[in-house]
């Protein structure tokens, strides 16, 4: 039995979709990258999908859940927050995808996933010979799903992309559920006469789901080389959170960053200077409009010199603050750094805190 025309037309979209946008452009979900092209009935039981080609444009290995959003049997709850479908990676299941990608270049994939059950539940993603980690166990938005952003750097014509459970569990159907898989390639931007910064507006990022209101997530560990927002480094323990002035309050441009865990937390770059020569940095303080309210406290780190910026957030996004450091510089290489020292959360009890934006570093006429 073939695809029914409906099913069939809406494959075709997909793929035409994506090959107009073609290597040279993309910014999109993947093919079936919210995968409501469903497999055929016949390689379904129940919700278990049979067969490693019957998810259309995907390929799995191992127990993968074609499960739809809502109640669940048992009294679970699955939120899928782009669409009805999603899947399930069961123990120590991948789904997988090749692209084509222009060699050298950088890109970002955009995705949702949330645990189903086990609090120490670990996403792989990967594109080889690069992998990454993803601990999902901290949810930071009250809708149950967040919205994850991870870098790579192309190394051929060609890229494979792979989500991985690489956990065990006691019920072997356990594990994370992953929506709405979109990539977009990204331009680093150089500093500039005006600016040692490299993206201190933050204006080159991750692709951002339009119907997206909980913002993309940033995973710790990042390196400026392959990091989904061009330029910085994530080097804390927790993510920070890509915002866009669509859905949140931003100080300047369409986005900003907000620092969502404290101390744990933090964003950094290293940008080149002349050492014994004296530099300001200049950036905006805000709340980002999603009632994350209370006295908050932004710490920058840059040379010999540090900045404590209060900022009394109402949460309602009707303001900033713009701080500015002057240091002395005392090497060829100096390393910014923006950490929230305080922990707060919005009144449905989601981590939030405040927002950092036009970040700018000039020498000083001496």
């Amino acid at each position: 039995m073939g695809l029914t025309p409906v099913l069939l037309l809406l494959l075709l979209l997909s793929l035409f979709t994506f090959h107009a946008l073609g290597a040279q452009d993309l910014d999109g979900l993947l093919p079936n990258g919210n995968f409501e092209i469903s497999p055929l009935k016949q390689k379904l039981n129940n919700t278990v999908i049979i067969g490693k080609h019957s998810l259309p444009n995907w390929i799995i290995h191992g127990l993968v859940e074609y499960v739809s959003g809502g109640p669940q049997p048992g009294g679970m709850f699955f939120a899928v927050p782009h669409g009805v479908h999603a899947v399930r990676l069961g123990n120590e299941a991948s789904i997988s995808q090749n692209i084509t990608v222009k060699p050298g270049s950088v890109y970002s994939l955009t995705f949702s996933a949330t645990r189903t059950c086990a609090q120490n539940e670990v996403l792989r993603v990967s594109v080889p010979p690069l992998s990454g980690d993803l601990p999902i166990q901290t949810l930071y938005s009250s809708s149950g799903a967040d919205t994850y952003a991870w870098g790579f750097r192309a190394t051929g014509a060609t890229a494979q992309v792979i989500f991985h459970n690489i956990g065990v569990q006691e019920d072997p159907s356990c594990g994370p559920l992953l929506d709405a898989v979109a990539i977009k390639e990204l331009f680093p931007p150089v500093p500039t006469r005006g600016n040692l910064v490299k993206n201190g507006d933050f204006e080159e990022g991750p692709h951002v789901f339009k119907n997206s209101t909980s913002g993309i997530l940033l995973p710790p560990k990042q390196q400026d080389s392959t990091s989904p927002l061009p330029g910085w480094i994530i080097e804390s323990l927790k993510a920070v959170r890509f915002i866009d002035s669509a859905h949140f309050s931003v100080p300047f441009g369409q986005y900003a960053v907000e620092l969502v865990a404290g101390r744990e937390s933090a964003i950094a770059q290293v940008i080149r200077t002349v050492s014994n020569r004296f530099y300001n940095l200049t950036f905006m303080v805000g709340d980002a409009k999603n009632g994350c309210h209370g006295s908050m406290l932004v710490e920058a780190f840059a040379g010999n010199g540090t900045v404590k910026v209060p900022y009394e957030s109402h949460g309602k996004g009707t303001g900033y603050k713009t701080a500015s450091l002057k240091f002395l510089a005392t090497a060829n290489r100096t390393r910014l750094t923006f950490y929230s020292s305080y922990y707060h959360t919005d009144n449905t009890g989601s981590l939030c805190g405040p927002v950092l934006d036009q970040v700018r570093v000039y020498p000083l006429k001496m």
